[in-house]
């Protein structure tokens, strides 16, 4: 375990503790959320090294990684998942300018490809990296595509970058932003979708929200951070569209985490949390956040 001496968006050096979450999923161990007393980013600290982060994927619960459904809220996932795909596939072509070539897409921390299958099947020119080895073979199987381990294998650039639910997970922030706007092409586009710990269903839960998802997620954004370190980078945001589905799983799996288990009772009152999280949001303060941005 390792502590962050400095805080990636405005390199504060002083932090106070903001709660302690559970890992629900893979080790049930228990880990600290750190706040920044200057620009009051959260971020998990003490944290596992980096080399040791792949072992809490390791887990059929952990959805994005498998490609079976075992669980109530697995098969939920996977019936709202062809419509999440065909939604984001709608949601990129609306904010791409029409080409006359083919559209290359990157899409960072593919999981087991889905999207990109989606996207390719769709005439798009894709490539994916995932680091996780055991996700990384499931997207070329599902692709058809050989997929990158790590950006540095990149060499091309791209009309979009995608990156759903992924920077949240990256051990080197910075240095990631910086490398993806590089292989991003002057007038490209840059998807960002991550949890938002601002949303209303973020406040009712608490540590038991279940967008904490510690250890694997390294850093906990809001609208006012996520600005601002893109803004570091010279990467401006144009737009934010709400992941309104988002509100109902997560309500559902923070509901059972309060609860030690599920239930019909679980299911239908993280249904109702989920809904109310989506009619109070204010200053679009949903579950999660996709923020569209470009080249400042």
């Amino acid at each position: 375990m390792y502590f962050i001496s400095n805080c990636p968006v405005c390199s504060g050096v002083d932090f106070k503790e903001f709660g302690k979450a559970k890992d629900h999923t893979v080790s049930h161990e228990t880990f600290t959320l750190q706040k920044c007393t200057q620009c009051e980013f959260l971020l998990t600290s003490p944290r596992p090294e980096t080399n040791d982060l792949e072992k809490y994927y390791i887990s059929d619960e952990y959805v994005s990684h498998s490609e079976k459904a075992t669980t109530l809220f697995d098969k939920l996932y996977e019936i709202s998942r062809e419509f999440a795909l065909n939604w984001k596939l709608t949601l990129v072509k609306k904010f791409i300018a029409p080409e006359t070539h083919q559209v290359s897409l990157l899409d960072y921390g593919c999981g087991t490809g889905f999207f990109l299958k989606k996207m390719k099947e769709t005439g798009f020119n894709i490539a994916g990296v995932e680091p996780s080895s055991r996700a990384r073979k499931a997207a070329q199987k599902n692709t058809g595509t050989n997929m990158h381990e790590t950006i540095e294998t990149v060499h091309e650039h791209f009309d979009v970058i995608t990156l759903w639910h992924v920077l949240e997970h990256v051990s080197n922030l910075n240095e990631l932003i910086d490398q993806l706007k590089s292989r991003l092409n002057k007038k490209g586009v840059l998807f960002i979708a991550v949890p938002n710990h601002q949303s209303n269903d973020a406040r009712k839960y608490g540590m038991h929200w279940a967008g904490y998802d510690v250890p694997r997620h390294l850093w906990h954004f809001e609208q006012k951070t996520m600005a601002r370190i893109l803004q570091k980078h010279n990467i401006k945001i144009t737009a934010t569209i709400p992941m309104k589905l988002d509100a109902y799983y997560v309500s559902m799996l923070s509901e059972k985490y309060k609860a030690g288990g599920q239930s019909i009772l679980t299911f239908a009152k993280g249904l109702i949390a989920g809904l109310l999280s989506n009619l109070k949001a204010k200053q679009k303060n949903y579950s999660s956040i996709i923020y569209i941005a470009r080249h400042a």
